[in-house]
């Protein structure tokens, strides 16, 4: 990932309720999207220019070429709002980030998230390195929308399972990313077929596993869709004990276990 500076210029006279409104509207545009990561960008003054810095999964996330006809428009209000178009300055690899995978173009690929993640939820099943949205064509209604407000819920409720001790909201949240039944699991499966469909390759949904009796009947847990053997192994990248190839459908053994 590479931490990038966007510099806003006025060409006229505007205000600053003008400008706050056009730049977030091109940073919640360029987020879903899949061009810049995260959910929070600061706008600072320097000088007259506006200037805000924020993550992309590659140096040329920003370029033109992968502008939904979302992000086309709000660099038109850019214009209405008396900004030139954004000068573009990359400052350098993001430390504390994931590369993006080699290949775009994997035998397999999985929906996974965590809520300690910002990048793009859709791994390569080769290296479990994120693939930028981008670069799948896999829009609907024009950008991915609909995969990055997927992953913003995964996250709070896995948030919510790993910080509250309230057992009702803990319960509830744990349903949402493990119940294959719940309305979470159901959009989330929709988006990997449809991804599937667009990208012609193979791709998965994480099903979140915790709790269970013991080792040894966690192991023989069958796939909870067609109750097939799906058992691996080997853990896929120390994390899958489980895949079903007929249901699209990877899983890690309970975490109480392990």
């Amino acid at each position: 990932m590479f931490v990038v500076e966007l510099q806003f210029e006025c060409f006229d006279n505007t205000t600053l309720s003008q400008v706050d409104s056009a730049i977030n509207g091109l940073m919640d545009a360029l987020r879903y999207n899949g061009q810049v990561l995260g959910r929070e960008f600061p706008i600072v003054i320097d000088d007259g220019v506006f200037r805000v810095r924020v993550v992309c999964p590659e140096k040329e996330s920003l370029h033109s070429r992968y502008n939904s006809p979302q992000v086309r428009a709000c660099y038109e209000q850019l214009t209405l709002s008396c900004l030139l178009t954004p000068k573009i300055k990359v400052l350098g690899v993001d430390l504390n980030s994931d590369s993006v995978a080699e290949n775009f173009s994997p035998s397999w690929q999985v929906l996974y998230t965590t809520y300690v993640h910002s990048c793009s939820p859709l791994r390569s099943g080769d290296t479990l390195l994120p693939i930028p949205l981008y670069q799948t064509g896999a829009t609907i209604d024009g950008d991915y929308k609909a995969v990055v407000k997927w992953q913003t819920e995964w996250q709070a409720f896995d948030e919510i399972q790993m910080a509250i001790r309230s057992q009702t909201a803990v319960s509830m949240a744990l349903a949402e990313i493990g119940d294959i039944d719940s309305e979470l699991f159901v959009r989330g499966r929709e988006l990997c077929r449809h991804i599937e469909v667009t990208t012609e390759i193979p791709t998965y949904y994480y099903q979140y596993r915790v709790g269970g009796k013991d080792k040894v009947t966690e192991l023989a847990r069958r796939c909870p869709s067609c109750d097939g053997e799906w058992r691996q192994s080997e853990a896929l990248h120390g994390l899958f004990h489980f895949k079903c190839d007929r249901c699209r459908i990877v899983s890690n053994m309970s975490w109480n276990f392990q």
